[in-house]
């Protein structure tokens, strides 16, 4: 995005941001709206100024306040994450985690496990199984799209079993 402002607009991403701080404009909304109608931004790149600006964006937050704002007022997940994590780093040490605002992507040369507490009770894990039936607790991808091909819904730290931990490994080697 930053390098399709350059290239769209002529300006980097710090003058866009600085010309939002000049305007006195403070709600995510106003500034895109000003970004808009002034400027001709696209709704992806007016967001992503705005975001950028107001330091609201997941890259302006440290991986610890990430995964914080996730799990609030679902703390009881967090054992589950952990157990999940342990097992994940066990695959290999090419495994980069990058937490998102709502997320952890897992990825080895591409992603291959999302990992998104859901509700308030459930865990959604969203693995990258090309060509594999859905089964069971396999299910389709459900809300990730084509992020992930499968879903799997975890509510505690038992759900995370031989047979899971199968499934993950799979989706490490497929993404090699």
């Amino acid at each position: 995005m930053e390098k399709g402002i350059l290239e769209k607009t002529g300006k980097p991403l710090d003058h866009w941001i600085r010309m939002v701080q000049e305007s006195g404009i403070e709600k995510h909304g106003a500034i895109m709206k000003h970004l808009k109608s002034e400027y001709a931004f696209s709704h992806g790149y007016a967001n992503f100024v705005a975001l950028k600006a107001r330091k609201s964006d997941a890259a302006s937050m440290d991986e610890e306040t990430l995964l914080k704002n996730q799990y609030q007022g679902k703390e009881h997940l967090i054992p589950v994450y952990k157990k999940l994590m342990a097992k994940i780093d066990a695959l290999g040490s090419d495994i980069t985690k990058t937490p998102k605002k709502d997320s952890v992507s897992v990825i080895r040369k591409k992603q291959f496990v999302l990992i998104k507490p859901a509700t308030k009770s459930r865990m959604d894990l969203g693995l990258k199984l090309k060509g594999k039936p859905v089964s069971g607790r396999l299910e389709n991808s459900g809300p990730f799209g084509t992020m992930c091909s499968h879903r799997v819904k975890l509510s505690n730290a038992d759900d995370v079993d031989a047979e899971l931990i199968a499934w993950i490994k799979e989706a490490y080697e497929m993404a090699g």
